[in-house]
Order: structure tokens, then C-alpha cells, then sequence
């Protein structure tokens, strides 16, 4: 992957950098703020045909999914963005309640995890060494590194306030520095001993791993500098500001905020804990179950709070995390049983790939790559997910450690005062990648049967192989409902039924005419085949509406490249037959002979056509 590459066009399609007014960037997926979607969302097709990019996600941000190798082009998305900080103010689109608050949710929770995964798999490893003998937990070498991995969580409050100022763009070191009053040493023994502010008895908090107490404290902050912005002579600004607001803010969250703030987290962490208590492993197995349909959406983001929250406040998590042990690993089983029993050539190695970022922790390749685009796949995944999940719940799984269990995380599962807890968690994997593995491996079946006695119509040396240009259903040309296709006087070829909106080249090429409507395109291979791919039947009285080109003439173009986009929707409600057109337009100086004669269904870079030059 071109990682420089991968950010200049994402950056391009979604409307450029004054189109953004936030960014961020989570273990797989870029994640956009967009002063207007719309250019994003017409553009969707042409950032997934991006090459690096996996998929496209849109709910409360706009999220292009990258897998592993984010970072690197997260970092690249950033040089191009520059100084965004002016269009934040901009006229945003209208959005759902819903949509804003899980865009809050991920823009507040979102940046925590690297640090909270960080310190909680070192700590997870600290425990498991002890638990060998390999470590002596009195050393000052094992205290050092086990406060080194409790930092985040202690410092939490102060990672919230940082998060939530910048989203709020509020002064995000004036923020830090008012909920830090809430962890000073001296603050934390005067409130043990039982102050009081102007004679108001202060409750004695530890603010230290609280989230909700630094969250109310940063919204008090907010409303204070804004409003002190706007009554504050400016020549005085830069002191009074922040003098005045943290002369209120810090008070007031003393004797008020904080104690509420602990209580809405004890009440959170409670109805889960409580939920899961009654529940018990059939919560676990149902969220396992529709986690990939949670992670495709990006709607397990909506978890993070409870996760945090319950990680700081009793030090583990009895349910999400556990639940997406079962989930994960279900993945990376139902992925390699689909490489194991494709045909298809692409889709194996995609598998591979996916099988073994999901056996990691991180399963979007796998749900964007194999998963969601085969039914089987996705039956298989729940199925195995549930399984695994109900066997987490049933065992009282606890996760130590806010990150996607995978195999590298499993100390995540190491537990002090229970053994068997480690154990169990490696049972979970071992039985979850098993039973997605049998699942899969029984339920999946290629689309396109590729049989055996195809190579014998396959294009001996000097000639080529056609792929399909999209995923549909092949027919045979003859039963294309138009008399100048139908009888092969364009040319001899085939019809395919669309499943999708992308028309790709079918082998290289290079580009010799498309339509000024964008319903066909011409195509020339160096062995002199002249290709014609035509959308539609008399589509070109659409004028153009729901065509989209993305070459010219002289492009050179390499087999799978996107050529062209498609409404096919609108195709069918303007009356017109969708049924793409493959054919062979100087039959006359080449052998073409159809590889699949039966109706079929196929996908991009499946072998439709045989073409050879005359002996």
C-alpha cells in the first residue's frame, strides 16, 4: 500500500480539506467530520475502489475503513489536512440526536483506548509473569512497570478532560489543569479528612479512574470560558479567562458535580453488571452474536463508555470484552475456513489476510472482506459468536484490559486472584475458532461453481481470459432482450444481471471510447481484442442520470479497475433493463467462446469469456 497515496485520494473524494472539521483515527478506520456529507457519500464507490481501502462506514462520522496499516496512512490523511480548526465552526448538516450523541461518544471515548490498552495489556502481563514465577511482584522492577500500565486509568479524568475540550473546542490545557485540582495529592487527603468551601461540607471522593465527575466538570468548563469570552475586556482575556473559570468551575464541581458524577458511573457499572448478573452467559452469547453487525455500522463504538467506565470503576469487564473474545476469534476461524474452501483466487488471499488480523484482535477485514458479502459466512460467524460467547458468560470470563482480544492481547484475561480465568479465556478462543472453522467450512459455498472440466475451454497461450466485469448473475447472450445483442451482430459475448453498482475492467486494456453518457465504454487488449460493455438496455435515453465514468479515452487500465459507476435503482424505475452487455465487437479475427455456458452467478475477476486469435 501507498500510504501517501491512500490519504491524497480519500482526502480528494470526501470533499477535500475544507469539507473536514474533525479527524481522528481509531486501530482500523479513518474516521471524518463533514462540514457536508454529500460529496462523501456520492463519491462512496470511488473511495472503496481506492486501493488500501477496505471499506466505507457513514453514521455519525465518516469512517473509511484501512485495517492494520491506519496508522501510516492516518498520518499522511494529517499532512494533508493541515489546519482544520477554522472549519469547525462551518454550518453543519442537520443530524439525529442518535447520530450526534454517538458522535460525541466516539470523539470523547474513541482516543482513550490506545492509552487504556497499552497500560492494561502491560499490567495483564506484569500479572501473568508473577503468576509463572518469572517475575517477583515485591520487586521495585515489577511496582515500577505495574504503576507504568495503571497510569491511564489513574489519569483518566485527565484524559477525559483533554478529549471532550477538543471535541468542544474549548482550551484543552485549562481543562486538564481543572480536573487535575481534583488528583493533587493535597486535594485528595483534604477531602479524605472531610473539608469544606464556605462552610459547605465537601464530599469525600477519590477522583482518581473516575470518568463521569471529569466529564461534568469539562462541560461546567466550556460554558464558563464562553461565557467569560464574551464579558471579558480582551487586553485582559488571556489571564481572566481561565483565572475566573477555574475559580468557579473547580469549586462547584467539588461540592456538587463530582459527587453526582461518581454517582451516574456506579449507576452505570451497576445496571451492566446487574443486567449481566441476571442474564448471565445469554447476554454474553447475544452480544457476541450481533457484534458483526454492531462493528459494521461502527455502532460497537456505543460500548466504549460502559467499558470505560466499568474498567476504571471495578477493574474489569464481564461482558464486551469477553463477548468479543467469542466474536473475534469467530472471525479469523470462518475466514480461514473460506480460504480453505474457495476457488476463487482473490477472495483466498483476502481470507488469509483477514483470517489472521482477526486471530489479532482486529476483525474489519474480515467483516468488510469475507463476512458481510457472504451470507454463509455471516450465518457461520453469528453462529460460532454466540457459542463463544454463551461459553464466556457461562464461565464468568473477566477482561482486565480495554483492546480487542485476540491472541497477542490473551494475558488481557490474566487474573490475580483466579487462575482459571486465563485458561477459560483460551478455551473461548480454542472452541470459538473451531466451531466458526466446521461452521464455515460446511455452510460456505463459492457463488460461482467453478468446475473442473472449465479448463478445457480456458484461453491456451497468446490469447486471454475475460473476468467479469460485476457481480450478477451470467446469462447467455441469446437471452438478452434486445434483437441486435441477442443475435450476435455486435458481437459474440455474454449478459450478466447486475448485483452491484461498479462496472471494473475486465482485463487490461486500454481505453478507446466511452459514451458521453456514461452507459458503455470501449475497450482494447494488446492482443488486438476489441471490448464493448454496454449498462443497460437503451439506457442511453437516461442522458447520463445515474452514470458515472472514472476514465477517459487513452487511459490505460488493469483488470479489476473501476471503469464506470451505476444507479441501478434508478436504471429499473426509469423502466429500463439493468442487464450489462459483454461482447466481443471484432469477432471476426478472434475466437471467442463462452466459458460458463449455463446461467451462473459470478464476481469480479471471475472467467466469463475465452478469446483467441484465428489460426
Amino acid at each position: 500500500m501507498d500510504e501517501k497515496k491512500v490519504a491524497t485520494e480519500v482526502v480528494s473524494l470526501i470533499g477535500g480539506k475544507e469539507n473536514v472539521s474533525y479527524f481522528s483515527n481509531c486501530t482500523t478506520r479513518l474516521r471524518f467530520n463533514l462540514v457536508d456529507s454529500e460529496v462523501a457519500e456520492s463519491n462512496k464507490s470511488k473511495i472503496e475502489a481506492v486501493d488500501g481501502v477496505i471499506g466505507v462506514v457513514s453514521n455519525a462520522q465518516f469512517q473509511v475503513i484501512i485495517g492494520p496499516a491506519v496508522n501510516d496512512v492516518a498520518v499522511n490523511v494529517k499532512k494533508e489536512l493541515g489546519d482544520i480548526s477554522e472549519n469547525a465552526s462551518a454550518p453543519k448538516e442537520k443530524q439525529s440526536v442518535g447520530s450526534l450523541i454517538l458522535e460525541y461518544m466516539m470523539a470523547i471515548f474513541q482516543p482513550l483506548v490506545p492509552a487504556m490498552a497499552g497500560g492494561g495489556v502491560l499490567k495483564s502481563m506484569l500479572i501473568l509473569l508473577a503468576m509463572m514465577g518469572v517475575m517477583d511482584k515485591t520487586s521495585n522492577t515489577y511496582e515500577i512497570l505495574t504503576m507504568v500500565g495503571d497510569a491511564p486509568l489513574y489519569f483518566l479524568p485527565i484524559l477525559v478532560a483533554f478529549t471532550a475540550a477538543r471535541k468542544f473546542q474549548a482550551n484543552e490545557l485549562v481543562a486538564m489543569s481543572a480536573v487535575g485540582t481534583l488528583l493533587l495529592p493535597n486535594m485528595t487527603d483534604l477531602l479524605a479528612k472531610g473539608a469544606n468551601f464556605a462552610g459547605f461540607g465537601l464530599t469525600p471522593v477519590a477522583y482518581a479512574y473516575q470518568i463521569f465527575p471529569a466529564l461534568l466538570m469539562v462541560f461546567l468548563y466550556i460554558a464558563m470560558e464562553k461565557l467569560m469570552f464574551k464579558i471579558s475586556p480582551k487586553p485582559i482575556a488571556v489571564f481572566f479567562v481561565p483565572m475566573v473559570s477555574l475559580a468557579v468551575t473547580v469549586p462547584i464541581v467539588l461540592m456538587f458535580l463530582g459527587p453526582l458524577g461518581l454517582q451516574m458511573g456506579n449507576l452505570l457499572a451497576t445496571v451492566i453488571v446487574g443486567g449481566y448478573t441476571k442474564f448471565g452467559w445469554i447476554a454474553t452469547a447475544a452480544l457476541a452474536a450481533i457484534l458483526p453487525l454492531m462493528i459494521s455500522v461502527g455502532m460497537h463504538k456505543a460500548m466504549l463508555p460502559y467499558a470505560t467506565s466499568t474498567m476504571s470503576k471495578i477493574g474489569y469487564d464481564p461482558l464486551y470484552l469477553p463477548a468479543s473474545l467469542g466474536h473475534n476469534i469467530s472471525e479469523s476461524g470462518a475466514a480461514f475456513a473460506v480460504s480453505l474452501k474457495t476457488k476463487d483466487t482473490r477472495l483466498k488471499q483476502a481470507a488469509v489476510s483477514a483470517g489472521i488480523s482477526a486471530l489479532f484482535g482486529i476483525t474489519e477485514p474480515a467483516i468488510y472482506g469475507v463476512t458481510l458479502l457472504h451470507k454463509r459466512v455471516l450465518t457461520a460467524v453469528m453462529i460460532s459468536s454466540a457459542i463463544g460467547g454463551a461459553a464466556a458468560g457461562f464461565l464468568a470470563i473477566k477482561a482486565f484490559a480495554l483492546v480487542g482480544p485476540g491472541l497477542a492481547s490473551i494475558s488481557m484475561f490474566a487474573d490475580e486472584n483466579n487462575s482459571k480465568n486465563l485458561l477459560y479465556a483460551a478455551a473461548v478462543l480454542g472452541l470459538s475458532m473451531v466451531t466458526s472453522f466446521v461452521a464455515a467450512l460446511v455452510l460456505y459455498k463459492d457463488e460461482v461453481e467453478v468446475e473442473e472440466t472449465q479448463t478445457d475451454n480456458l484461453p491456451v497461450a497468446g490469447s486471454l481470459s475475460l473476468m467479469s466485469p460485476v457481480k450478477g448473475l451470467v446469462i447467455p447472450l441469446s437471452d438478452v432482450k434486445d434483437d441486435v445483442f441477442s443475435s450476435g451482430m455486435v458481437g459474440d459475448g455474454v449478459g450478466i444481471v447486475p448485483d452491484d453498482n461498479v462496472l471494473v475492467a475486465p482485463t487490461d486494456a486500454e481505453v478507446t471510447m466511452v459514451f458521453e453518457t456514461g452507459h458503455a465504454i470501449g475497450l482494447k487488449t494488446s492482443s488486438g481484442a476489441e471490448i464493448l460493455l454496454h449498462i443497460g438496455l437503451d439506457t442511453v435515453q437516461m442522458a447520463g442520470d445515474g452514470f458515472n465514468t472514472f476514465v477517459k479515452v487513452g487511459d490505460k487500465v488493469t483488470q479489476g479497475q473501476p471503469l464506470i459507476d451505476f444507479d441501478v435503482d434508478k436504471i429499473v424505475a426509469a423502466g429500463y433493463d439493468p442487464t450489462i452487455i459483454v461482447v466481443i465487437t471484432n469477432q471476426g479475427e478472434l475466437d471467442v467462446s463462452n466459458i460458463a455456458p449455463s446461467t451462473r452467478r459470478v464476481t469480479h475477476g471471475t472467467p466469463v469469456l475465452a478469446v483467441s486469435v484465428l489460426a
